[in-house]
């Protein structure tokens, strides 16, 4: 049992951090459904899929608070507090089938059985949560990618989104360089950076320097390298090879938990 869940507990922690919008709340999530596990390890071996059975466990625990943020967060608390907010606006049922489709690749059968509804009604969720989440506001993205042809990709992404483009930096000086007269409102990075520089380690400098808490969304081959649970880790990460439609509903989540302006001071 602890093989399998092993196995798929990185893909929780990204679902439940990319649901909640942030690492504290979306790991506290994850440590509730293995707790509800080691108390009944018997759903494991009920289930079926692994993957699955512990996405429903994560689903009825989600379902039982009320799909809501602790507001015992710490450092994070008053961004997080915007976040639930800014949840209250959208239906929640259709960004948890949304994520689930896109973020996980569970079919509308999966989906029902996470969600506890029908699959008609899981499939309608989807296709209702795809309107939803379509930004409203345009939005200007800084891109930090070394390989030209995945540049290339996010730009047409980002604009077929209807977002700006403000700069592609290759390096991390160059990712420094963009932000000096224009601040982004996300970030796309790459981990690795052409000249052996870290992505990493250019938004740490961007966010520091600008004193501004704007969501990133890391794109990387090795995601389980970020997701180790020994630093702070980003709520937002998608693998490389990536799949357009995952990538567009991660900038849509990322953008919609940006923080509103007036609790920037």
């Amino acid at each position: 049992m602890n093989d399998k869940i092993g196995e798929v507990l990185p893909e929780l922690r990204r679902y439940a951090r990319a649901l909640c919008g942030s690492q504290h709340a979306g790991d506290a999530y994850a440590a509730a459904t293995l707790e509800a596990i080691l108390a009944d390890p018997s759903v494991m071996e009920q289930g079926g899929d692994p993957k699955r059975t512990l996405f429903e466990v994560f689903g009825g625990i989600w379902r039982s608070t009320g799909a809501d943020v602790s507001s015992d967060t710490g450092e994070g608390s008053a961004r997080e507090a915007v976040m639930q907010g800014r949840l209250s606006t959208l239906t929640p049922r259709t960004r948890e089938a949304l994520l689930l489709r896109l973020l996980e690749d569970f079919g509308h059968g999966d989906i029902a059985r996470i969600m506890r509804v029908s699959s008609d009604e899981a499939q309608e969720l989807v296709e209702i949560g795809m309107s939803e989440l379509e930004s409203e506001q345009r939005s200007r993205v800084l891109i930090i990618e070394d390989e030209p042809l995945i540049a290339m990709d996010l730009s047409n992404i980002v604009e077929g989104l209807g977002h700006d483009v403000i700069s592609v930096a290759r390096t991390h000086a160059e990712a420094i360089a963009a932000v000096n007269d224009l601040t982004p409102d996300l970030i796309l990075a790459d981990v690795r950076l052409a000249d052996g520089s870290s992505g990493i380690e250019a938004v740490d400098e961007i966010l520091e320097a600008s004193g501004a808490d704007m969501p990133v969304i890391f794109i990387t081959a090795y995601p389980q390298r970020l997701l180790t649970g020994e630093r702070r880790e980003p709520a937002f990460v998608i693998t490389k090879p990536f799949e357009e439609r995952k990538l567009r509903v991660l900038i849509d989540q990322a953008l919609f938990f940006r923080m509103l302006p007036e609790t920037q001071a």
